[in-house]
């Protein structure tokens, strides 16, 4: 984990623009486009789940649903029901071959050629793992862990996925965006000189919630509302605006050697909240000195922004999700305006490309490694905001903070609980700072 081997590695495969395209090699088993099945297993059936297993079909690729995994029965009914309404018969999962509970996705990896992971991200570490030890190519939304453990696991089973050739595609889809690869492309072509500052932000009014039932014990509430426990979800910072942090990464071609932040608890409190901030900001610094500021929020009622500006030292950038991408010289003149019209959905085309390779018999995609940097990323940046102090990368993969329950089962306690009032602790920067790094 040195830092001048990260930092190589980004540099190099920085420049590919997302898709890291490797020599294409025969990979372990070869489809032929069009004749062999491509089987699939999907291992965690909630909406991103049911939406990945969308754009899977429509990669134009001959795929199966195999088996499905999930911790509750419900979810995987009602994604196998919507899924064999839309499909029909490429739906081939059988009651034998839907699981359920925490170790189901150990037997639905057997039965596929590829896993697609869309479980709440804390579990994806085992999971990945898993899926690269039996030979199979992965696709797995972000975020790739949740604790910098975690991340060390993502880490170790990306080199054996290399080793294997196994195909591993990240859901950042913003590095499988038109608008991104072309202005990015232009950026490290040195369109605007070296990019010395920047800011990015997700703001918007924070996600759904789940009230608790009766009946639920600790560990089914805080699953069936993954989005408000770290061990779960990791803090929004890391869940969702991990999208952005990795657009500064991909931009600047190597990750920040320190990061300082603040955050809060400021509207969203009660105890429906769990333990996560609604607010951070931090200040990511590059070994070059360059310094990016990172802004996200759940603030209900107030403006929205989630975009991406860079300034260099001959221009600037401003990028978006919604297929804009504007280059400036230094003297404001536009240089480059990216049309978006016949643009593909990112989120399919990453499908379409993975697929494609697969099908192909190629090996040209190894997304974990930089989705794994871009998620500590976030991680860091949390840490940086709990404890209040200013946290250096090489420093922080040190840590053995693991977050994760001890056992899994809906009659284990998490490590995290609410007290006598039904609130959970929540971090207060220079209070008990060893908890956290």
């Amino acid at each position: 984990m040195e830092s001048l081997k990260r930092r190589d590695f980004i540099k190099s495969s920085s420049a590919l623009a997302g898709a890291t395209v490797l020599t294409a090699s025969s990979v372990g088993q070869v489809f032929a486009a069009g004749s062999d099945v491509i089987k699939v297993a999907l291992i965690g059936c909630g909406g991103r789940g049911t939406g990945a297993t969308f754009d899977a079909f429509n990669s134009g690729q001959n795929i199966q649903l195999v088996a499905m995994a999930d911790a509750f029965k419900d979810n995987l009914d009602a994604t196998h029901k919507t899924l064999v309404e839309k499909f029909g018969d490429k739906i081939n999962v059988p009651d034998s071959r839907k699981y359920v509970g925490f170790d189901g996705y150990k037997a639905a990896i057997k039965d596929a050629d590829v896993v697609i992971l869309t479980t709440p991200p804390g579990f994806r570490p085992d999971h990945f793992a898993a899926a690269v030890k039996a030979g199979k190519h992965v696709f797995m939304e972000k975020p790739v862990a949740t604790d910098i453990p975690g991340i060390r696991k993502v880490l170790e089973a990306a080199k054996e996925a290399k080793a294997k050739k196994l195909n591993v595609v990240v859901g950042l889809q913003r590095r499988y965006q038109t608008n991104y690869r072309e202005a990015i492309k232009r950026i490290q072509d040195g369109a605007i000189g070296d990019v010395v500052s920047g800011q990015v932000y997700w703001n918007s009014g924070g996600v759904w919630v789940r009230p608790r039932k009766p009946g639920q014990t600790e560990m089914e509430y805080q699953m069936r509302n993954w989005y408000y426990f770290n061990w779960l979800c990791g803090d929004h910072i890391v869940e969702q605006h991990v999208h952005n942090i990795d657009i500064a990464n991909w931009i600047k071609g190597k990750y920040p050697v320190s990061i300082q932040g603040t955050g809060s608890r400021a509207h969203r409190d009660g105890k429906d909240y769990g333990e996560i901030y609604d607010n951070f900001a931090i200040e990511m610094t590059y070994d070059d000195g360059a310094v990016v500021y990172s802004q996200c929020r759940h603030f209900e009622g107030i403006s929205n922004r989630v975009d991406e500006t860079f300034q260099a030292t001959k221009g600037r950038v401003y990028l978006s999700a919604g297929n804009q991408a504007v280059l400036w010289d230094a003297q404001g003149k536009e240089i480059y305006r990216h049309d978006p019209k016949g643009n593909p959905n990112a989120y399919q085309q990453e499908h379409k490309e993975l697929f494609a390779a697969i099908a192909n018999g190629e090996y040209k995609f190894d997304n974990a490694e930089y989705g794994a940097y871009s998620t500590l990323t976030g991680i860091i940046g949390r840490i940086a905001c709990y404890t209040g102090k200013v946290i250096k990368w090489d420093e922080a993969m040190q840590s053995n903070i693991d977050i994760m329950p001890a056992q899994y089962s809906f009659d284990a306690q998490p490590k995290i609980v609410p007290n006598a009032d039904g609130l959970y602790p929540v971090a207060v920067p220079g209070i008990n700072v060893e908890k956290y790094i």
